[in-house]
C-alpha cells in the first residue's frame, strides 16, 4: 500500500476565477421569475434601510427640535409599518433562496453523479475513490453559501453601497468626501490580500481532498493494514495529511481575517474624518444635530456592506477552487462514448471477431499486437496465460470498456464502436474476480443483473448456481440485509451471489474473469454444474487461472507476447507440448 501517494497529484485549473463564477451563477437562471421576486423584495428592503436615517434627520429636526409631537408619532407610525414590513420582506427572502440554492445543487450533484457514470476506466484507475468522493459531497455542497449570498448579499449590498453614497453626496458633498475619503486605502489593501488568497484556498481544497482520499482508503484496506501490523505506518501517515490539512487551512484563514481588519481600520477612518470634517471645518453652525447623526448611519450603511462584501469575496476566494475542481470533472470527457449515428445493437446471437487488433493502455508498451481470431455463436472460449498477457484486455474490447487503437471488434459483425454502448452491454454477462456486492438484501443484490426480475427467477438463478441452500440458512433468507461488499459473508459465499446475479440476467454473450478464483475447491464442484448450465447456449470467454475449470472448453487460446500462442481443445494443447502443456504440467506438480 503505497502511503506516501497521497501528495498534491492534482493539477490547479487554470480556468479563469470569473468564468468559473459565470458558469456556477448560470444555474441561477433556470429559476429567473423566483429570482425576480427574491429581488423586487430586497429592493422594497434596501429602499427602507435607506430611508431609515432620514427618518431620524427627520424627528430630530423638523419633529422633535419644534416640538411637534404629532407628527412625530406620525413619521414613527410610518417607519415602524415599513421596517416590519422590511423584516417580513428579509424573512420570506432567506427561505425561498434556501429552497433555490439547496434545488441548484441537487442539479449540480446530479449532473455530476452522471457525468461520471458515462466517464471510462481510465478516468477511475487515475483517480482514487476518496477524491471523487470529495467533488460530490464536500465540493459542491461548499457551494451553497456562494449562490445564496450572490442574490441576497452580492446584489442588495451593490445596490445600497451605491445608493448611500449618492444620498451622502447630495446632502452634504464636503462631509461625504471625508466620511469616503479612505476608499483608495481599502482598495490598496484588497488588491493586496486577494492575490494570496486564492492561492492559499486551492491548496487547502487539495490537503482536504488528500486526506479524504487516504481515510477512504485506509478503511477500505484495513484488514490488510491489520494483517500486516501496519498500523503505525498508517498512523503515521494520516498525522502528516492531518498536519498539512490544518496548516493549510490556517494560513488561507489568516489571509481573510486580515482582509476584515482592514476594512474596519477604513472604516475608523471614515468616522475620524467624517466629524473632523464636520466640526472643526465646516463648523457646527453649518451642520445639524440629525444631518451629524444620519450622516453618521450611513457611514455604518456604507461600511457594513463592504464588510459583507469582504466576507462574500472570501466565500468565493474559499469556494472557488471548489468550483473549479466540480467542473473541471463535468469537463473531462469520456473516451469511450456512442459515436454519431450508431445503432441499436440487434438481439446477439455470439459471433465475435477480432481482426487485427492492437492495444496499449500508454504509448510505451503493446498489449495486444495484430490479434485476429473468429468465435462461433455458443462456443466457450477459454483463455489462459501468464498475468499481464492480456486476457482480461480482450474481453474488456468485446464489452467495449476500452477501445482498440488498431483493427476492429465485431459482433456478430457489428463494429462494436458503431453501435451504442448501452445496447452491448446489456445483452453481455460479465463477472470478474471482484465479486462487488452492495448495500441492500441478498434478493436486491441479484436483481441487480435483471432490475424486472420476478422472485422466481432469482430463485431460480440461486438453485442453477447452488446458492440457495445457503441463503435459506440465513436467519432472513433471501430478505437478509447485506453490508458493504456483502460483509458477513465468505469469499465462497459472495461468488456464489455474484454468479446468481450473472445468471438472472440471461446473458447472449458471457464473460467470466477468474469467476473461481474465490470458491474452494468442494464449493467449485457445486457450482461447476451451474457454471455449465449458464454457458449452455451462449458465447463465453473464461479467463481461469484452474486449468481443472476449462477442460469441457470448445477452445483454449494460449495468451503471451501480445497475442495468441497457441489454440486448441485442452487434449490438442496437451498432445502439442507447447506453453499450455508446461502451465499443465506446473499445476499438477503445484495444485493451485
Amino acid at each position: 500500500m503505497g502511503f506516501n501517494s497521497y501528495k498534491d497529484d492534482e493539477q490547479s485549473s487554470q480556468t479563469g476565477k470569473l468564468k468559473t463564477m459565470k458558469r456556477l451563477f448560470s444555474y441561477l437562471l433556470a429559476y429567473r421569475r423566483t429570482i425576480l421576486l427574491v429581488l423586487l423584495i430586497m429592493t422594497f428592503c434596501v429602499f427602507v434601510s435607506l430611508l431609515n436615517p432620514l427618518f431620524i434627520e427627520a424627528a430630530i429636526d423638523d419633529y422633535i427640535s419644534k416640538g411637534n409631537r404629532q407628527g412625530l408619532y406620525r413619521l414613527i407610525t410610518l417607519a415602524a409599518v415599513l421596517n416590519l414590513l422590511m423584516i417580513l420582506g428579509v424573512k420570506t427572502r432567506m427561505y425561498v433562496m434556501a429552497k433555490v440554492c439547496n434545488s441548484i445543487l441537487v442539479t449540480i450533484r446530479q449532473e455530476l453523479y452522471t457525468h461520471i457514470q458515462t466517464l471510462d476506466f481510465n478516468f477511475f484507475d487515475s483517480r482514487p475513490t476518496g477524491k471523487i468522493l470529495a467533488r460530490i459531497i464536500g465540493d459542491i455542497n461548499s457551494l451553497k453559501d456562494v449562490l445564496n449570498n450572490f442574490v441576497t448579499t452580492l446584489i442588495p449590498d451593490f445596490v445600497t453601497v451605491a445608493a448611500v453614497a449618492a444620498i451622502m453626496f447630495v446632502k452634504n458633498p464636503v462631509l461625504a468626501a471625508a466620511a469616503l475619503c479612505s476608499l483608495p486605502l481599502m482598495a490598496l489593501m484588497l488588491s493586496l490580500i486577494q492575490t494570496f488568497s486564492h492561492q492559499r484556498w486551492q491548496i487547502f481544497r487539495k490537503k482536504a481532498s488528500n486526506l479524504n482520499a487516504f481515510v477512504h482508503e485506509d478503511m477500505s484496506g484495513i484488514r490488510v493494514i491489520q494483517s500486516f501490523t501496519a498500523e503505525r505506518e498508517a498512523e503515521d501517515t494520516f498525522r502528516e495529511l492531518v498536519g498539512e490539512h490544518r496548516s493549510a487551512f490556517i494560513r488561507a484563514v489568516r489571509i481573510n481575517d486580515s482582509l476584515g481588519s482592514a476594512i474596519d481600520l477604513c472604516w475608523g477612518f471614515g468616522v475620524v474624518a467624517l466629524y473632523f470634517t464636520g466640526i472643526y471645518i465646516l463648523g457646527t453652525d453649518k451642520v445639524s444635530i440629525g444631518t451629524f447623526i444620519a450622516f453618521g448611519t450611513y457611514i455604518g450603511m456604507f461600511w457594513h456592506p463592504i464588510m459583507n462584501l469582504s466576507n462574500f469575496y472570501n466565500q468565493i476566494i474559499t469556494n472557488i477552487a471548489a468550483a473549479e475542481r466540480v467542473f473541471e470533472i463535468m469537463d473531462t470527457e469520456a473516451e469511450i462514448t456512442d459515436e454519431d449515428g450508431v445503432i441499436q445493437m440487434p438481439p446477439v446471437k455470439g459471433q465475435v471477431s477480432f481482426r487485427h487488433v492492437g492495444f496499449s493502455y500508454d504509448t510505451d508498451t503493446k498489449v495486444l499486437e495484430d490479434v485476429s481470431f473468429d468465435i462461433k455463436p455458443g462456443e466457450t472460449i477459454a483463455l489462459v496465460g501468464p498475468t499481464g498477457a492480456g486476457k482480461t484486455t480482450i474481453v474488456n474490447l468485446i464489452s467495449r470498456f476500452y477501445d482498440v487503437q488498431e483493427g476492429t471488434v465485431c459482433v456478430d459483425g457489428h463494429d462494436v464502436k458503431k453501435v451504442s454502448i448501452e445496447s452491448l452491454r446489456r445483452q453481455m454477462g460479465i463477472m470478474t474476480q471482484d465479486n462487488f456486492l452492495f448495500s441492500g438484501t441478498i434478493k436486491d443484490n441479484i436483481r441487480y443483473g435483471k432490475l424486472d426480475a420476478t422472485d422466481e427467477e432469482i430463485i431460480a438463478a440461486a438453485k442453477a448456481v447452488h446458492a440457495h441452500e445457503f441463503i435459506t440458512k440465513l436467519e432472513k433468507g433471501y430478505d437478509t440485509e447485506l453490508s458493504e461488499r456483502g460483509g458477513g459473508l465468505s469469499n465462497g459465499q459472495r461468488q456464489l451471489l455474484a454468479f446468481a446475479r450473472t445468471m438472472v440476467s440471461d446473458p447472449a454473450i458471457l464473460i467470466l474473469d477468474e469467476a473461481t478464483s474465490s470458491i474452494d475447491t468442494n464449493t467449485e464442484l457445486l457450482v461447476q454444474e451451474g457454471i455449465e448450465a449458464l454457458l449452455e447456449g451462449r458465447t463465453s470467454f473464461v479467463i481461469a487461472h484452474r486449468l481443472s475449470t476449462i477442460q469441457k472448453a470448445d477452445r483454449i487460446f494460449v495468451i503471451d507476447n501480445g497475442g495468441i500462442a497457441e489454440e486448441g481443445t485442452a487434449h490438442e494443447l496437451i498432445s502439442k507440448k507447447g506453453a499450455y502443456y508446461r502451465l499443465h504440467m506446473a499445476q499438477m506438480v503445484l495444485p493451485v
